[in-house]
């Protein structure tokens, strides 16, 4: 039997960068930000707490990426709690975390 999930039209996005991505994500995020203000923002710790200053938005924050927050989104994903996944992620650096990534 084949699972259907229907996505809203509100969607929820989890918004993600590594260290060296952040200015990236924020750039591309003030690009989309009309977009960006139809949906719900999810966002790891660090991460959430720039966009929420820089783009004077409501983003529901987890824990920072390596304490957690990459586990969080990753059960959100499995619970169908997310609907879209944004993730600007630098290759050339390795993260501690990279497992949960």
């Amino acid at each position: 039997m084949k699972k259907v999930r229907e996505v809203p039209v509100k969607k929820r996005i989890a918004l993600i960068a590594h260290d060296n991505k952040k200015d990236e994500l924020l750039e591309w995020c003030k690009a989309h930000v009309s977009d960006l203000q139809k949906h719900k923002l999810i966002s790891t710790g660090t991460t959430g707490k720039m966009l929420a200053k820089h783009l004077k938005m409501d983003v529901e924050q987890v824990l920072s990426g390596p304490l957690g927050g990459d586990q969080q989104i990753g059960a959100r994903i499995a619970d169908g709690e997310i609907d879209v996944v944004i993730f600007f992620w630098d290759p050339l650096q390795a993260q501690p975390h990279d497992s949960d990534v």
